[in-house]
Order: C-alpha cells, then structure tokens, then sequence
C-alpha cells in the first residue's frame, strides 16, 4: 500500500502547466541516514544509551559490534553497505570510558568526542540557554570530577513521552555561532539528529525537542517532550498572563497551554579532535585543554601514593627525633650480650 500511495502522490505530466507559466522547481529532497554500531567491552549502560538513540532516530540502522579498534575505516564500507551517509560509532575504553565518533560517510569530516555525564547535569534548561551566575560556579566546581556514568531513558524516570518514530526540533545555543569548529559540529549533529521529513519509519508529527547547548566546553544534549494541555477555570481566574512582549494576554478557558517535559537520555559531549576525513586524514582541530580519564585515574593514584609516602617519612623522622633526644617510649630496646635470647638462641 505504501508504494500506491507513493505512486499516486507523484505528479503526473498531465498537470504540468501549459499556459505559459513557469513550471516550479523540483524541492530537493533530504536524504539522511545514520549508522549506529559499536565497539566490543560496552557495558549496559552504553548499550541502554544506544538503543535509546536509536528509538529516537528512525532514519538510523543498527548493525552488530564491530570487532577493531584500529581499523576504523572499515565503517566507510559498511556504511556503503547499509546505504548510510551518516555514521555514529560507540567505542568503549576498558570498561569504564566510551567515546563517541560522529562521521559524514564517506569523505567526512569526523568528530571524536568523550561521552559522559557529571553532577552538575541537574542545571535547569533555562540556565543552560541564558547567563545565569550560579551557573559558572556550579559548573567550576565540578571540573576536575569525571564521572563515566550515563544517564539512560529508562533509569531517569522522567514524565515525558514522544511518539515513537516522530520528528524532532532541533534547538542549538548561540555558542555554536562563534567559532569555526563549533559550526562544523552543529551541522554534523544536524545531518544526525536531524530527521528528515519522508524519511522510512517516520510519522508525520513533531511532539519533541533536542536541545544542544554549549557550558564550560562541552555539549550538553536534553530531549524534551513538546506538551499541550488545555486551560483550566481556576487558571483563568488567576488573571491576565504577560506574553512574550510583555503585552498582557487575555487568557480563555480551553486555549491550549505549551510546556517542555524532559524524556531523556542526558548525556555530554566532550569534543577531543577534528579529522578532516572519514575516520581519518589530517587533524583540522584538537582541544588542548581536554585531560583523558586515564590520566585523572592516574594522577588520583598519584596523590594517594603521595599521602601515603608522607606519612612514612614523618614515622622515620619522628622515631629518628626520639633516638637523638634519649627517649625509648614505643621503640624497641636493643639486646644485651647477656639477654636470654641471645645466650640460649
């Protein structure tokens, strides 16, 4: 049925204008398809976190794990396969680090960023999109605090719901406008997160929002529910609402009102490099300020050793301090030539 309804939808020549009027141009259509795989050693929480993008993303096509680390090329050739021109790839760092590469097939660009989430992800969504100032000293506070937890759809419990196989509205901070590399990433996650419309297994709504904002260098991803709910009386009763303009509005008992309620997952993108092929070439951008997850484990270790080295050192000077003064509290009194152990030893 499908492909009557299609077949009778096309134009025919028949209705091509033929009393001199210009014949209106052919709408080019948007073409996107994304593949989401991933790598072996993810968890269940990345796995959680797959599945949820892609319920979210009905242009998208799941394939199995890869099996290579090293050989990233070979997803130029499955998405070839598939017919994706998109590719967003999941790759898991000793079971505790995933990364995310974000791909235009075949001849790229390519994102790689680091996944995560932290503490701080509780910030209302309008702080995150106007200057607020407790919003720098939330966010300082956490900086050195990494956090390999995910946050997925089904463990945030949140009221909001959107049709499955709906489209999105893609809603992107004004950060994105003030650097090069910003706006490269904004339209790589607009051809990904993007849905066309016509595209297979979609529906003609759009109940849902994803919101893509920029705080203390990093992407911060939401996904809120577009919600209408009818006026009640004892909201009417309350008086006039301001309207945007600051105009009073006249408010009617069963005018719909519109809320954002947030579905899920929240995760954030830590941007590392920049290739300027896919999968591949040159490195067009790199963030120097990016510090791996190894090297904090590392440096924690570090600083515990450090403590611990400390501690020694002041036993071995205290004890040393109490031999040079002539005092034997707590230290062991040497043995005599006379001693029952060394005569019967």
């Amino acid at each position: 049925m499908a492909a009557v309804y299609k077949s009778l939808s096309k134009p025919s020549k028949k209705d091509a204008p033929t009393n001199g009027e210009p014949a209106s141009k052919p709408t080019t259509k948007n073409r996107q398809r994304v593949l989401i795989l991933s790598s072996r050693g993810i968890t269940y929480r990345h796995r959680h976190l797959l599945n949820d993008l892609y319920a979210l993303l009905p242009h998208s096509r799941k394939d199995a794990k890869l099996d290579t680390k090293t050989k990233l090329h070979q997803l130029n050739e499955l998405a070839d396969l598939y017919n994706c021109n998109n590719v967003l790839f999941f790759e898991a760092r000793k079971g505790k680090d995933l990364y995310i590469w974000m791909s235009k097939a075949p001849n790229g660009p390519t994102v790689k960023c680091h996944l995560q989430n932290r503490t701080s992800s509780k910030i209302p969504y309008h702080y995150l999109h106007k200057p607020h100032p407790s919003l720098s000293s939330t966010t300082n506070n956490n900086t050195n605090q990494i956090l390999g937890i995910v946050h997925t759809t089904s463990e945030l419990h949140f009221p909001g719901n959107c049709l499955r196989g709906s489209r999105p509205i893609l809603s992107f901070d004004a950060t994105f406008t003030t650097a090069p590399h910003l706006l490269l990433i904004r339209e790589l996650l607009t051809h990904i997160f993007g849905v066309p419309k016509g595209a297979r297994k979609t529906k003609p709504f759009v109940d849902h929002i994803m919101g893509f904002t920029i705080a203390d260098g990093k992407i911060w991803i939401r996904c809120f529910e577009i919600r209408e709910t009818a006026i009640s009386k004892s909201e009417v009763r309350s008086g006039a609402q301001p309207s945007e303009d600051d105009t009073p509005k006249e408010i009617r008992a069963g005018d719909t009102k519109i809320s954002l309620v947030e579905i899920g997952p929240r995760f954030i993108l830590t941007p590392i490099v920049i290739l300027e092929s896919s999968f591949g070439g040159p490195v067009i951008y790199e963030n120097k300020e990016f510090v791996s997850p190894n090297q904090i484990r590392s440096d924690l270790r570090k600083s515990k050793a450090g403590r611990y080295a400390g501690r020694s050192e002041q036993q071995i000077e205290r004890k040393a301090k109490k031999g040079d003064l002539g005092l034997r509290t707590g230290m062991e009194r040497p043995l005599g030539e006379l001693e029952d152990r060394v005569v019967f030893a």
